[in-house]
């Protein structure tokens, strides 16, 4: 590795002296997909070379690539996770997905659609790895349960069946292949297989899920970042509400086509078993009870859950309103009638303070703790102010200030390619794409995307393609978002590999998956939203983006060799 590392850098000194612009950029963005895909660095310390690399080549000033690094993409994305951590430090996610459970049930498909909604729903707002963390121990905790009470049930009716034939009973207690045993292989089996689909579908749910929304991954933030960087005039066409008009729909029908493909691997289609036609047994209602037990464990609602989901909604409902592009928005009337200067980092930004501020008690409630106050002859009592609802400390351990250095070193790359004029060159390389037909650029594009991601992180992936996307959209005329936007949701579909994405590693981590387990269930899913994704491109994601038309603020000029 270190070998590798040195040779890399003595190239480098060579291209300083002897080659042209567009090669040095070339063989930056090559060592940092290299540095990327093998880790031999780690990924955020590989985020930062454009900061040493550019100005030594000399295709940017120092000070033109640091400012890549703290964009309004990156304001987005740190508002996005405060919301995030507060919610998880309240609690108020597992609340939501308890309740949310109660109401489903317990019936193996009905139990496997609600864990998957849940899950998707709350990856849509907080991070794949903190649901993915939480809803596994759920579901197999209800999972045993249903388990365990399936065996005393089958022992009882077995007992009853010995009492009334002798010869059965002497039969059940000699014989290993007796009806008992048989009835505990079938259930271990069952079971077995019930607890890899529950687990495949917590963790594709929560990949699946962080697609519907901008702030849901990072490869979202990445696109939006881009195309403000390359595109500077595309009229913010992508937002919140915009991009959650697109993905949203595209997520349900992922999501409804992924439970009927886990159902049919792990379940089969029997009606009646599944969905659960006629009386509850005591086994649903032992394990519903296990969950009704953990949800009576959170409590009433208390003042700062109250506070967080308030501020949370809120956030949601201004996002929405600030520019939904069907009529004009709150931001539009108020601040952006002569230029951008409110969006939806700012937003974020300014709800996200509120949790500094607001008490995580009501000021009358005081607080649990009292002192004795140092001055005064007679001792008195001082109350001291509740906590605020987040403090830095929490917020400190837990935001992934690594991810906050890779969103600027993708955005440090774009600008790179666009000074070098590498963008440029490579847009009239791939000009000859132009004689295949959009729909079939498209398709083979997201499935090398959906490939290279299933080895390397969808934040590196995301970097690493999108500038040379928007490069090769812009040389054949083609809408940049046509390809851009389908890729960059493939980027987040990576279900073959344990490795892939956290919430793939952490389902692999109970013991109850083989790596084949999930290439099989993975590699269906991979088909099934590359196609999903290419169905909505060109159907409503053509009326809502026009992609079939190639926009003014696309006819850009790159940037040229200096």
């Amino acid at each position: 590795m270190f070998v590798f590392m040195i040779k890399g850098y003595s190239y480098l000194l060579f291209l300083c002296c002897v080659c042209v612009c567009e090669a040095k950029c070339g063989y930056a963005i090559i060592l940092m997909a290299l540095y990327w895909c093998t880790e031999c660095m780690p990924l955020a310390v590989t985020a930062l070379l454009p900061v040493v690399l550019f100005p030594m080549m000399g295709i940017m000033e120092s000070g033109a690539v640091c400012v890549q690094y703290l964009k309004d993409s990156n304001m987005l994305f740190i508002g996005g996770l405060l919301v995030a951590i507060a919610v998880e430090n309240w609690n108020l996610h597992k609340r939501i997905a308890l309740r949310v459970l109660l109401v489903v049930g317990v019936r193996p498909a009905l139990l496997m659609s609600g864990f998957m909604g849940v899950t998707a729903f709350l990856s849509m707002w907080i991070s794949n790895t903190a649901t993915t963390a939480m809803m596994v121990p759920i579901a197999q905790a209800v999972l045993g349960q249903l388990c365990a009470t399936e065996a005393r049930q089958d022992e009882r009716e077995l007992q009853v069946e010995g009492k009334d034939n002798q010869a059965f009973e002497l039969d059940t207690k000699r014989d290993a292949d007796s009806p008992l045993e048989r009835r505990r292989k079938e259930r271990e089996l069952k079971y077995q297989l019930l607890t890899k689909g529950m687990s495949l579908s917590v963790c594709y749910s929560a990949s699946i899920g962080g697609t519907a929304t901008l702030t849901g991954t990072t490869p979202n933030l990445i696109l939006k970042g881009q195309m403000d960087e390359i595109f500077p005039g595309n009229g913010d066409v992508i937002n919140f509400a915009s991009w959650f008009g697109f993905a949203f729909p595209n997520m349900i029908i992922m999501l409804i086509l992924s439970w009927l493909w886990l159902q049919f691997m792990y379940m089969g289609f029997n009606m009646k078993k599944s969905f659960g036609c006629g009386k509850k047994n005591e086994g649903d209602k032992e394990a519903f009870a296990v969950m009704k037990e953990e949800y009576r464990k959170l409590g009433s609602m208390t003042f700062a859950e109250g506070a967080v989901l308030t501020i949370f909604v809120l956030l949601v409902v201004m996002w929405f309103t600030r520019e939904p592009g069907f009529m004009p928005g709150w931001a539009t009337v108020l601040f952006n009638k002569d230029g951008a200067f409110v969006t939806d980092g700012t937003v974020a930004i300014f709800m996200s303070t509120l949790f500094f501020i607001i008490p995580s008690r009501p000021f009358c409630c005081g607080s649990a703790e009292e002192e004795e106050g140092e001055a005064g002859e007679e001792g008195k009592k001082k109350q001291k102010a509740p906590a605020a609802l987040l403090n830095w400390h929490v917020v400190h351990e837990r935001m992934p200030w690594n991810i906050i250095l890779l969103l600027g070193g993708g955005f440090a790359l774009a600008s790179g390619s666009e000074a070098s004029g590498l963008s440029q060159w490579l847009g009239e390389s791939l000009a000859p794409l132009q004689s295949i037909p959009p729909f079939g650029i498209s398709l083979l594009l997201c499935l090398l995307v959906g490939t290279f991601t299933e080895c390397s992180s969808n934040t590196a992936t995301t970097t690493l393609f999108l500038p040379i996307l928007a490069s090769m959209a812009t040389a054949i005329r083609l809408h940049p978002l046509y390809v851009m936007l389908p890729c960059t949701i493939c980027a987040s579909l990576a279900f073959m590999l344990p490795v892939a994405t956290p919430p793939n590693a952490i389902v692999f981590s109970y013991g109850n998956l083989k790596v084949m387990d999930m290439v099989k269930a993975g590699f269906m899913l991979n088909m099934i939203g590359i196609m999903t994704i290419n169905m909505g491109i060109n159907t409503w994601g053509d009326a809502m983006f026009q992609l079939s038309t190639f926009p003014d603020w696309a006819n850009i000029t790159h940037g040229t060799k200096p």
